[in-house]
């Protein structure tokens, strides 16, 4: 693009628009001096192609039109102004900043030395610029044509009391879930290939809850520790999905969002985000200048009133957005309509919400005034996160009609239930029943109580019955990062165990966890692979992990220091008794409970079965080998050692696997389809077959093959990894 003449343009939409002939660009800053439009050709490129100076300005917003500019496009502004931090004033135009209203950004976020608006390491920290050009070390935004062909898409409306909340991460769901094409894995569009779709719909979940997929940053601190963000509570632009999620950044994740947006409508299934509008990727007085800071950080954050340099941070991230500014109050609704407009998703999930409502000034007053009222953001699906870390933070119960919480209180009420703590039963009693201690006073119906027992922030559900301290050294914080009060037991030992008695201990509490929060009045949601036995070992706090991977610190159930551990069976097989021995070989029977009685009924531990009968080959009265037609007494007791059939048929939901071919030889063998549910059988030679004649070498082979099967650790956010380990 040379010698490019801009037209005037208009000063609404921001952004930047393509209207079929040109692109218009808008952006807003109170206190600039001048602000200059960057051209790029490519997504690395230090050098713009062209810079163009904005000379119109309509109420404080600088506007041009460029009839020559196409979808594709990359640009990038940079903010003339004073650099006075002590001001409130950090505008360095040495930093290209990304459009807050960009619709796309071309790639992921590295903060290096030259993104930061003062010198690293230097003496007076952030009081004097840095003039070093950042352009080479930004991505750039990128202009998107937002047409698309959603054909008879729409919404699916799922009324609250029906409503199943599934909360999962686009990654963590999809990287290393086998049948998900490579091409496709850790992105929008793996969230609807078909055996994901398949798993949703076993489970009867009728809406996804997605971690924040607005394009976010990664902490310098994390990425000088070798990690990187994984959540993305850390976002940097409000209307641009986040690159990595995507097979293209050049506005294929635009496409690639819609796409999944409508594949999970055809599925019945809602799509509700977990949007953060407290504050940015931006971090504190030290941290990066990307966007908002460069282009007006007096109008964007709030800062302490009596130190401007410094922020008010209400959430522990370094900074807030200042809800006291009409500006960024269009910012985050112009954001919301479109995600819902645009992008068809059906609510939202605000995290920290209380920091939204200027509670020192009108508590929870405003911002949800303005949203109750507007016909387009008031009629999707509304759930507040009804804490922070502000005084009076805690507003559980305090929202008002129209809005669904987050249930805190139903969370460490059931946990501490379980848990076995004295005195829970009366709470427990109105938890069941919906809250209504908490929500009837405003009016709001048991649906306005989201339930949940674990989520993201915090244990898993395996955890949280495994784990009594939390372990976060993954973290690099020397474990002083997470919360200390998780209300769980680890049942008799601390993390993974082999002992049966507390393994079955701990299947049964999952279960009724589960079922306390299917059963009880309100808004059910589970966390992603809960159902299937996820674990992070016992990090509270998995935020982050080594970069290059997937997912959180890489965890792995199936392995106990360096010997493998057997998956903990299911409730089919130890919730009935197992077939009797001979009366030499008997070993204790296990009540419904799970603790081990002798035939009085007496407790006793397990012993070992006599040494005659420890090999199970047939044998004649002298103890030698019987022929096959002739077996003993006892070696046909042995062969009732079988557990019953559905213990290894595959459950009527959920997926399974096919083992059909001898993994040494290739040779057909028998075949079973082994459930890849919570906790999957043990199988032995003698549970595949019968002792008879041809058949032991086969079985030993699919022993073998079937064993490291259930050895891969469950759970789709867990990748579902290969079961010879990473």
């Amino acid at each position: 693009m040379t010698g490019v003449r801009p037209w005037p343009g208009r000063p609404y939409p921001q952004g930047a628009t393509w209207d079929g002939a040109g692109v218009n660009f808008a952006i807003f800053s109170e206190h600039a001096t001048g602000v200059d439009l960057c051209l790029f050709h490519g997504p690395s490129d230090a050098v713009a192609a062209e810079t163009i100076p904005l000379r119109e300005r309509t109420d404080l917003i600088w506007h041009a039109y460029l009839p020559d500019a196409r979808p594709g496009q990359l640009y990038g502004f940079r903010v003339h102004g004073p650099y006075e931090p002590e001001q409130g004033h950090r505008f360095n135009p040495g930093k290209l900043l990304l459009d807050p209203y960009a619709k796309a950004i071309s790639g992921t976020i590295e903060p290096t030395d030259e993104t930061f608006g003062y010198p690293i390491g230097g003496p007076e920290e952030d009081l004097v610029p840095d003039p070093r050009d950042s352009a080479g070390a930004m991505p750039k935004s990128v202009v998107v044509d937002d047409a698309f062909t959603w054909g008879d898409d729409r919404p699916p409306r799922v009324p609250w009391n029906q409503t199943l909340i599934y909360e999962c991460h686009v990654r963590g769901m999809t990287m290393l879930r086998p049948g998900v094409p490579d091409r496709i894995r850790g992105t929008f569009l793996g969230i609807v290939h078909d055996p994901i779709l398949e798993h949703l719909r076993s489970l009867g979940v009728t809406a996804v809850e997605l971690l924040p997929i607005h394009q976010f940053v990664s902490e310098r601190a994390l990425a000088d520790r070798g990690l990187t963000n994984y959540w993305g509570y850390n976002s940097v632009a409000f209307f641009a999905p986040h690159a990595r999620y995507a097979t293209g950044a050049l506005g294929q994740q635009v496409d690639e969002f819609k796409s999944m947006v409508k594949g999970l409508h055809a599925a019945g299934i809602e799509v509700i985000l977990d949007v953060v509008y407290n504050h940015t990727g931006e971090g504190n007085h030290l941290g990066p200048t990307l966007c908002l800071r460069g282009i007006d950080n007096d109008a964007f954050y709030r800062l302490q009133p009596d130190a401007r340099r410094f922020y008010m941070d209400f959430t522990g991230t370094g900074n807030s957005l200042n809800m006291l500014h009409p500006r960024t109050i269009q910012l985050i609704m112009d954001s919301l309509r479109y995600w819902i407009r645009e992008m068809h998703v059906d609510g939202f999930r605000f995290d920290l919400a209380p920091v939204l409502a200027l509670y020192e000034v009108n508590r929870l007053g405003t911002f949800f005034d303005i949203i109750q009222q507007d016909p387009v953001l008031s009629q999707v699906k509304l759930i507040a996160e009804p804490w922070d870390l502000g005084e009076g933070g805690y507003q559980v119960g305090n929202f008002p009609v129209g809005w669904a919480e987050w249930n805190g209180k139903y969370r460490d009420c059931v946990r501490r239930f379980w848990r076995g703590d004295p005195g829970q039963v009366p709470e427990l009693a109105s938890r069941l029943a919906g809250s209504s201690d908490l929500y009837q006073a405003s009016g709001r119906q048991t649906y306005a109580a989201v339930n949940f027992v674990t989520a993201h922030d915090g244990f898993t559900l395996h955890d949280l019955v495994s784990y009594e301290r939390k372990h976060n050294e993954a973290n690099g914080d020397d474990n002083r990062d997470g919360t200390d009060a998780n209300d769980s037991r680890n049942w008799g030992a601390e993390g993974p165990t082999d002992a049966p008695r507390i393994r079955q201990t701990r299947e049964r509490m999952k279960r009724n966890f589960l079922a306390t929060l299917l059963l009880s009045q309100g808004v059910p949601m589970i966390s992603a692979g809960d159902e299937m036995g996820r674990t992070q070992r016992g990090n509270n706090n998995a935020y982050c992990h080594v970069e290059g991977r997937p997912g959180p610190p890489r965890v792995h159930p199936g392995r106990y220091g360096d010997r493998p551990v057997e998956p903990d069976p299911p409730a089919a097989c130890f919730l009935r008794r197992p077939p009797r021995k001979h009366r030499r070989c008997q070993g204790p029977d296990v009540d419904p409970l799970g603790r081990p009685r002798d035939r009085a009924g007496r407790l006793a531990e397990p012993r070992p079965p006599c040494a005659r009968h420890a090999d199970r080959r047939p044998r004649n009265r002298r103890g030698g080998r019987a022929r096959q037609s002739h077996r003993g007494r006892h070696a046909a007791a042995h062969s009732q050692r079988r557990p019953p059939l559905d213990a290894l048929r595959a459950p009527k939901h959920g997926p399974t696997r096919h083992v059909d071919r001898d993994p040494q030889h290739g040779a057909s063998g028998p075949t079973a389809r082994i459930p890849r549910a919570v906790g999957a059988a043990d199988v032995e030679l003698a549970d595949l077959a019968p002792p008879r004649r041809g058949a032991e070498r086969a079985a030993r082979q699919l022993a073998r093959r079937v064993q490291a099967s259930l050895a891969i650790p469950g759970g789709i956010d867990r990748h579902l990894v290969p079961a010879e380990g990473p």
